[in-house]
């Protein structure tokens, strides 16, 4: 009887969050925006992203990170796109440093192949591009394929200054990383679906070293993670390890965009101390456990929540521009 009332209580958890997260469209931003100025946008973008894709996987998880990072830094206005001749732009920024080339490249290239249609030349936003390139990856590495808001203006500031204090750290606690997604209108379940792009990508030695070889006086190794995975992870991250080193932050396909993210968290596998801390309170658990046992759940709280991310601190209109290069304004 207990597990059948688990079981009871899980299917309850997965109805009442598909019935409560899908998203209306917002007033704001329109899905067909670009119909009758550049009506092949998505298309030409999709065309643009898998070929680079093609070219070297990590066009997948740094486009997502490069879309995360954008939004939570003045909204999403491809500002993180902007190079500054004095290095005081948003990516000059310790915390956007580690930002991979390739994410940026994508961005570049898919632009570039919009504005190569006459019709679209300098008519479709870089912030827009940057949305529709991060559906993309997403689709194309596994995950869902969804309908992307278009409208948004690209912003003409991005400052160095703007970014410290507004990205979750790899060491936030479970209170941090709330109030952080909080700050934006994201709630709980929008940050457990949204940590789920850890499912792909590396992350950098030093992000996680701590808990492998200085967690406290008592224990070298941070006790929340599996034994063999703290073993595996320090002959890959030795002590003194180049700076450049990475490993994947899924274990098991760090390649697909899967669920498994929420199934490794559960084994003690769950790479940053970030990622453990969706495990330290019952609510955001049960979330956790709903994704982990339904991955058709995952993706269509996932598909809300990046939707939702998407809407932050949007311009549109007068607000902002459309670049004609992606890293310069007008």
């Amino acid at each position: 009887m207990p597990r059948m009332e688990t079981l009871n209580s899980h299917c309850l958890l997965s109805l009442s969050l598909l019935v409560l997260f899908l998203c209306p469209s917002y007033s704001q931003l329109q899905y067909n925006y670009y119909h009758n100025s550049c009506p092949d946008v998505e298309s030409i973008v999709h065309s643009a992203v898998k070929k680079k894709l093609e070219q070297t996987f990590v066009t997948a998880p740094a486009t997502l990170r490069l879309f995360f990072h954008d939004c939570f830094v003045q909204g999403c206005d491809a500002s993180v796109l902007l190079t500054s001749l004095d290095n005081n732009a948003e990516k000059d920024s310790p915390d956007d440093l580690s930002l991979a080339g390739d994410g940026f490249d994508t961005v570049i290239r898919a632009k570039s192949s919009v504005d190569s249609v006459p019709g679209c030349r300098h008519k479709v936003s870089c912030a827009d591009i940057l949305a529709l390139a991060t559906r993309d990856v997403i689709s194309l590495s596994g995950g869902p394929y969804y309908a992307v808001e278009l409208g948004r203006r690209d912003g003409r500031i991005s400052l160095k200054a703007s970014v410290n204090g507004h990205l979750p750290l790899a060491d936030f606690n479970l209170n941090q990383l709330k109030s952080m997604f909080a700050s934006h209108g994201l709630d709980l379940v929008d940050l457990v679906a949204l940590s789920g792009a850890h499912t792909i990508g590396f992350s950098h030695c030093r992000q996680f070293s701590k808990r492998i070889h200085d967690y406290n006086s008592k224990t070298r190794t941070d006790p929340a993670l599996n034994l063999q995975y703290a073993v595996n992870l320090r002959r890959m991250c030795p002590k003194n390890v180049d700076p450049r080193i990475v490993v994947p932050m899924d274990p098991e396909t760090p390649l697909i965009f899967d669920n498994l993210y929420y199934k490794n968290l559960r084994e003690g596998k769950g790479l940053l101390s970030s990622d453990h801390a969706l495990l330290t309170s019952l609510k955001s658990r049960e979330i956790v456990d709903a994704f982990a046992s339904n991955s058709s759940l995952f993706k269509h709280v996932l598909v809300s929540a990046i939707t939702k991310l998407g809407r932050v601190g949007v311009k549109t209109g007068k607000q902002g521009e459309i670049r004609r290069d992606c890293r310069f304004v007008n």
